[in-house]
């Protein structure tokens, strides 16, 4: 398995949507912090796939509340 603290977003992209949508730029800690929110998002989304009997996770399965 992957590091728990591996960046799970292509930095370059995010910087680019923030300054496209926004014209403003990205602090560093950003990205790190986006990879964290992402990994609780998944770990919800796989309990979700789980408690539905399911071994795919799909769309439905990630929710943000």
């Amino acid at each position: 398995m992957g590091s728990a603290k591996e960046v799970l977003v292509v930095v370059s992209k995010l910087k680019n949507y923030i300054r496209d949508e926004s014209g403003m730029n990205t602090a560093g800690n950003v990205a790190p912090h986006l990879s964290d929110m992402i990994r609780q998002l998944c770990d919800r989304a796989v309990e979700n796939a789980k408690s539905d009997g399911r071994k795919t996770v799909m769309d439905r399965d990630f929710t943000l509340s």
